[in-house]
């Protein structure tokens, strides 16, 4: 079994998924990797509802993480009701009961993180439980400190230009932080400061000159690529990837990225389990310099 998978948006194939202990309405899902791909830690993919579509009440033994691509959805949780809107993400902790409604005018979309992976012999671990009552669907505010699961994404954040705190519309914080480095932009939105503890998901954008060398994980990452395009290199097979396409890298994959366009890349990115506090990057060519200068000194 391959150590990558890559997944083409022109071959995505939305459907109910196999065994769901709860009743569902006008929902369907694009798998993009999970157990039978060799994962242990990711269960990922692109949840669609239909407007008039439901998800009934349910729990997983596993955490899971979302954040919405396209149009809008209400989720049901024991502490009320949430209109989430495109750009919206959040957190639903292990054992905690959910529901989804569809909402607006169009399909709505999102992708979603489940970790660690579901396991088919478990009835995907999930099990479903007494309806939650729905309320009036509210928004999701940012700026509200009361706001502990859930965060807002606009493309502009990746500009290290509008990073003001005005700018950004949110309170000043590390949760707001840009980390730009080698012509790479990473936007943190979930990790242990929003309350996961099994995974991370964030956005990468890479400018026309962007690139991350060869270098691997103890961890196993997933990417959903959203604007522009990117070669990137799994365990030395080249693929260029474009909008919709997507790759998962197991622990130990080496891979590697560079921008193959004239304008940006942005994708969205997760991890699972969490990177240790150290040691999470190993890159190659510090391992063959090291390789070189103890051939140089002996």
């Amino acid at each position: 079994m391959s150590d990558f998978v890559v997944r083409r948006a022109a071959d995505a194939e939305f459907a109910v998924p196999p065994q769901l202990p709860h009743a569902v309405r006008g929902f369907r899902r694009r798998t993009i990797v999970g157990e039978e791909d060799g994962s242990v830690h990711t269960g990922f993919g692109v949840c669609e509802l239909d407007p008039d579509g439901a998800i009934g009440a349910h729990v997983h033994s596993y955490e899971e993480t979302f954040h919405v691509l396209t149009g809008t959805v209400i989720l049901d949780a024991p502490e009320g009701s949430y209109l989430l809107e495109e750009g919206d993400y959040g957190l639903l902790p292990t054992g905690v009961p959910h529901a989804w409604r569809g909402a607006g005018d169009t399909v709505a979309r999102w992708a979603e993180m489940l970790a660690p992976v579901p396991r088919a012999r478990y009835g995907y671990d999930t099990q479903s439980v007494p309806a939650l009552l729905p309320g009036e669907a509210v928004p999701i505010d940012v700026r509200d400190p009361r706001t502990r699961s859930f965060g807002h994404f606009e493309p502009a954040q990746m500009n290290p230009g509008k990073q003001s705190q005005d700018l950004l519309a949110v309170s000043a914080s590390m949760r707001t932080a840009l980390l730009v480095y080698s012509g790479i932009g990473v936007k943190m939105m979930i990790d242990g400061d929003l309350g996961a503890v099994a995974s991370t998901m964030f956005m990468v954008q890479y400018a026309p000159d962007g690139v991350a060398g060869a270098h691997d994980h103890p961890f196993e990452e997933t990417y959903l690529i959203l604007e522009g395009v990117v070669d990137a290199v799994f365990d030395g097979t080249r693929h260029r990837l474009g909008p919709g396409d997507a790759a998962w890298a197991g622990a130990g994959c080496v891979h590697e990225f560079a921008n193959a366009g004239a304008g940006p890349v942005r994708w969205l990115e997760t991890q699972a389990p969490q990177p240790p506090s150290r040691h999470s990057y190993r890159f190659a060519r510090d391992w063959d310099y090291l390789r070189d200068a103890l051939k140089e000194r002996s």
